[in-house]
């Protein structure tokens, strides 16, 4: 790991046996980061640095890669926004010399604003014609009510129309700042030649600010029944608070989240899925963030077994909070967790993302072994005490989305 004058980080892990090298520029806040107003302008200006730069056109930008046998990716998350390449070893200065370009000269032409607004506003629509994604809309806006983790990362239809050239600018300049840049990369590269490559582009930048303090979240225990009549199947989000990332339980919340809906043998798809055969799609998932959690399970299934999905979902809550879990279980999740992570870990893109959410949220680079350990020491005790902690009724969050009729569910149907 190196550190320029100004502040941008650079963290690399060479990998030699691979002729790939997966390089990515991190900006460290996301959609969280936005008020009101500025609702989805975090991810328009992802968009929006493909439009173009001081020196090359939008299709410039993309032949250049396209050229090199490579590709070009970005994306916006709640908490930061990446720009990544992966190409051969060789090609990786051409490849950066095109990441760094739209990362910093960015045009923001007012007819290519207006034009991304369409193209935003379409993608939109897109995702609220998919029920899934939707019900977890609807659930996030409840969890986490007035706060910017509860706000489409894409903004909304009222929020897109308005951003301008001046928005946008004020936005980037903000946040495009040294102290909020990473620069992490993995491959068949040296750290010396990339740390080259990141001060020839980055050194000049003047250090500004660091990233304000941002306000934590609390969560909300809401009950939220959303009737959409086109909509064949009923989708539900059911979700308790949990721990946040850098937290020291960090991974004995991973193990009982895999207990409970990771995988094909988990109690949930087993129950739900194998044994009732209420829902073809079921499963849990940790949302983990800066300062805060949520562990959600969401299923689909049809109206007239709504209410029986919710009753097994808290049964298996109640049952983990009174019984510890068989060492055979443990055993079977840990390995679970353990393959899943390795194999993960595999390609030039993952490790180079893992370097990334290390130093961003943790300051440190914790080795394969050590995370595989840290999974290892989790114990039945620790499931059940992380349980305790947070299947309790007056905690759980649940959202139905659906042609729900004379469907209604309360407080009482939570009991766990």
């Amino acid at each position: 790991m190196s550190t320029l004058g100004n502040g941008v980080r650079v963290v690399t892990e060479v990998m030699p046996h691979v002729r790939s090298v997966s390089v990515g520029i991190w900006i460290g806040s996301g959609s969280r980061r936005e008020s009101t107003e500025q609702n989805g302008i975090a991810h328009f200006i992802e968009h929006m640095l493909f439009k173009g730069t001081t020196s090359r056109s939008a299709e410039d930008i993309a032949r250049a890669v396209d050229a090199l046998g490579g590709n070009l990716d970005a994306f916006t998350a709640k908490e930061l926004v990446c720009f990544n390449t992966k190409v051969l070893d060789q090609h990786l200065s051409q490849a950066f010399d095109v990441l760094a370009d739209l990362v910093l000269h960015p045009m923001f032409r007012e007819e290519d604003i207006e034009k991304e607004k369409g193209v935003i506003l379409e993608e939109i629509k897109m995702e609220e014609d998919s029920p899934d994604y939707l019900v977890h809309e609807i659930f996030s806006a409840n969890f986490w009510k007035d706060h910017a983790l509860g706000k489409p990362i894409l903004g909304t239809p009222h929020s897109v129309r308005r951003f301008d050239s001046t928005m946008v600018r004020d936005f980037y300049n903000a946040v495009y700042a040294p102290a909020n840049l990473l620069v992490t990369a993995a491959g068949n590269l040296t750290h010396e030649g990339l740390t080259t490559l990141v001060r020839q582009h980055f050194e000049g930048l003047p250090k500004g600010d660091a990233a304000p303090a941002e306000q934590v979240p609390s969560t909300h225990a809401r009950i939220a029944l959303r009737n959409k009549k086109s909509l064949e199947q009923v989708h539900l989000c059911l979700g308790v608070p949990s721990y946040p990332l850098p937290h020291h339980d960090r991974f004995a919340c991973y193990v009982l989240n895999t207990l409970l809906g990771g995988g094909m043998s988990s109690r949930l798809f087993q129950n739900i899925r194998e044994r009732q055969g209420l829902a073809y799609s079921v499963f849990s998932e940790l949302s983990p963030y800066r300062d805060t959690g949520c562990l959600s399970i969401y299923a689909g299934t049809s109206v007239e077994s709504a209410r029986k999905v919710v009753e097994s979902i808290t049964r298996e809550f109640r049952d983990l909070k009174e019984r510890q879990v068989s060492d055979e279980e443990l055993r079977r999740a840990k390995d679970h967790l353990k393959g899943s992570l390795m194999l993960g870990l595999e390609s030039t893109g993952s490790r180079m993302s893992n370097l990334a959410r290390q130093e961003m949220y943790f300051g440190r680079f914790f080795t394969l072994d050590e995370l595989l350990e840290s999974i290892e020491t989790v114990t039945a005790g620790d499931v059940r005490r992380i349980a305790r902690t947070f299947f309790d009724p007056k905690q759980i969050a649940l959202t139905i989305l659906g042609n729900l009729e004379k469907f209604k569910i309360g407080r009482d149907d939570l009991a766990c």
